[in-house]
Order: structure tokens, then C-alpha cells, then sequence
């Protein structure tokens, strides 16, 4: 039996390689169409995947590519978490003095009880708060995938996980360009303005382009900051993880999910400075792509007929988070962090 993170959320009968290939074409043909539009086009490759799968998802009628669309969505998204991995050091983090640090992670925890408790008022629940809110708060639409697979397909719908990824790809688009512009009549420092381009724009490449945009110390600083945000991404899966009861038995989920572990593990290795240059290179764009391949596999998967139920309503609350992030960041630099 296949299930979800646990084997506690969805029961599914083995599949065989025949049965996931279908599914697996579709998908594979899907993202290389998106990576090249991202190319064409100067675009985020996770938009166009989303967008791309969008389009495609008359096909997730036919029950022949449904073993595959779910592999991708879920163990393709878990590989290129643990590549994920690689980009980062320990090193990296420790060079950003512990008043930054503790400065994101406070901005990464206020944006998601915002976001919490926002979603208990609307109506959605503690689940749909913390996808928004890690979505926002940690790195857009790989943290969006990566929570929702720890909760399961029970606590989040691939409707409502559909909707997060389109609010926080269209919301951190234009993050990237209004935020320099903001930052700049602000009369921001080049530091820090990197810390609130870094702390505040969800995805990863938007992120580090709106600081190149302001400048390339601004460019550096957030690069790091932003990447320090992802390593947050495994600490925080692990506590949705052993916070998070089954509604069936309020059992805790036993342990730290495994791509989690091999998250850290690979950063580990990677703060040994044996990885050669080549291999992180080659390393990052399979993890690209896998990423790609899972957000692709999940919007042809995602009922659109449901997005429209309450999504304006949902989409508010990733709005509220974003805007959280971005003041919490301006107060922390006022504050001289």
C-alpha cells in the first residue's frame, strides 16, 4: 500500500512501473514545455509549471495517468527537497550573526500565526493557515508542496493547495518588482535593503533578482538571507510533522518525515566543501526540476471546479501574509537588526 507521508492519510493500491509511466510522460513533457517558456521568456520556472499544468488538467480525467500524476506530485517533490540541500551551509547561516537570524526567524513564525489565524476566522482551519503562512513565510511554492504533503490530502485539498501556489507565485512576481521600488524611496541601505528583499519575497530566484535589481551587495545579502529562510523549511516540517494529530486516532505522527533528514544530511555534506562545483551546479537544476515536475503534476491533478468555492476568500489570506512579512521586515530594520 502507497500512502501519504505517514500512511495515515490515503489509501492507495500498489502500482507498478507500467501504471506510473503514463503519468510520468505526461508530466515530463509538461515541464520541459514550461522550461522552456521560463527560458524563452525570462519567467519563474515554478510559475510556468503551474500555469502549464493548469492548462493541461482536462487530463487528469483520464484515470490512466492518475499513478503517475500522484509519484510526481509527491516522491518527485521529496527528492528535490533533499537536493534542495545542497545549496546550502551551515557556514552561510553562521555568517549572518545571530541578531539577522533570529530576525527571520521571528518574521517566518509572526507571518504564519498571522496566517493561522486568519484562516480559524475565515472558517478554513489550523491546515490551510499553516500552508499559507510556511508557503509565504519560507520559500513560496516548494514550501507550499512540501507542507502539504506532510499534512496530508485530508487536512489540504489539491484545490486549496492549488490556490496557495497561485497567490504565492503571482504575489512574490510582483514582490520582485514593486519591492525595490519601495526600498529605494525609502532611501533603504544596501544591507538593508537586501534583508527585507531576502525576508519578504517568497520565491527563491525572485528573491535574489529584486536584490541584484537594487544592488549587487543588496543582491548578495539577500541571497543568503533567503537561503536561510529555506534551511528553515526542514525544522519546520518536522514540527508540523510531530505536532499534527490523525483526526481518526489524535495519535502524534511517529518521527521526522526522511526528507527531512536527507535535507540535512545534504547540507551537511555540502558544509564539508567536498561537493565539487560541477556536481552543486548539476545538483540545483535537477532539484529545479523535480520541483517543477511536482508543481506541474499538482495543477493537473487540482479540480478546478472547486478553486472557485471560497478562493477569493483563501487568497486573502495569503495576501495578509505577505503583507505581514513585509511589514515585519521594514520594523526589524527600523528596529537596527
Amino acid at each position: 500500500m502507497a500512502c501519504d507521508l505517514y500512511g495515515d492519510i490515503i489509501d492507495r493500491p500498489d502500482h507498478t512501473w507500467r501504471s506510473l509511466l503514463p503519468g510520468l510522460v505526461v508530466v515530463c513533457m509538461a515541464t520541459l514545455a514550461a522550461g522552456f517558456i521560463a527560458d524563452r521568456y525570462a519567467m519563474p520556472l515554478t510559475l510556468t509549471a503551474l500555469l502549464t499544468g493548469l492548462a493541461l488538467n482536462f487530463l487528469s480525467a483520464d484515470e490512466r495517468l492518475d499513478a503517475g500524476l500522484a509519484f510526481a506530485s509527491q516522491y518527485l517533490l521529496r527528492a528535490g527537497i533533499v537536493l534542495v540541500g545542497l545549496k546550502i551551509t551551515f557556514g552561510q547561516i553562521a555568517d549572518l550573526g545571530p541578531s539577522v537570524l533570529i530576525a527571520t526567524m521571528i518574521v517566518m513564525a509572526l507571518v504564519m500565526l498571522v496566517a493561522v489565524g486568519i484562516s480559524r476566522l475565515l472558517g478554513f482551519g489550523n491546515g490551510f493557515g499553516v500552508l499559507a503562512g510556511g508557503a509565504v513565510g519560507i520559500c513560496g511554492a516548494s514550501a507550499a508542496m512540501a507542507i502539504a504533503s506532510t499534512l496530508g490530502e485530508r487536512r489540504i485539498s489539491q484545490a486549496q493547495l492549488t490556490l496557495v501556489l497561485v497567490g504565492v507565485s503571482g504575489m512574490s512576481a510582483i514582490a520582485m518588482i514593486a519591492y525595490p521600488i519601495l526600498l529605494h524611496k525609502l532611501s533603504f541601505g544596501d544591507i538593508d535593503a537586501g534583508f527585507v528583499l531576502g525576508a519578504a519575497i517568497h520565491d527563491v530566484s525572485q528573491a535574489i533578482g529584486a536584490g541584484y535589481s537594487f544592488s549587487d551587495a543588496a543582491g548578495q545579502t539577500a541571497a543568503i538571507v533567503k537561503l536561510t529562510r529555506v534551511t528553515l523549511l526542514a525544522p519546520v516540517l518536522a514540527i508540523i510533522a510531530l505536532c499534527f494529530r490523525t483526526e481518526e486516532t489524535g495519535r502524534r505522527h511517529p518521527g521526522v518525515p526522511l526528507f527531512v533528514v536527507g535535507f540535512f544530511v545534504m547540507a551537511g555534506i555540502n558544509s564539508l566543501g567536498i561537493v565539487p562545483g560541477f556536481v552543486g551546479a548539476q545538483a540545483d537544476r535537477l532539484a529545479a526540476a523535480l520541483l517543477a515536475a511536482a508543481v506541474t503534476a499538482t495543477a493537473v491533478r487540482s479540480p478546478l471546479r472547486q478553486l472557485t468555492g471560497g478562493g477569493g476568500r483563501q487568497l486573502v489570506i495569503v495576501g495578509a501574509a505577505t503583507l505581514t512579512a513585509l511589514a515585519a521586515t521594514l520594523v526589524a530594520v527600523r528596529l537596527g537588526v
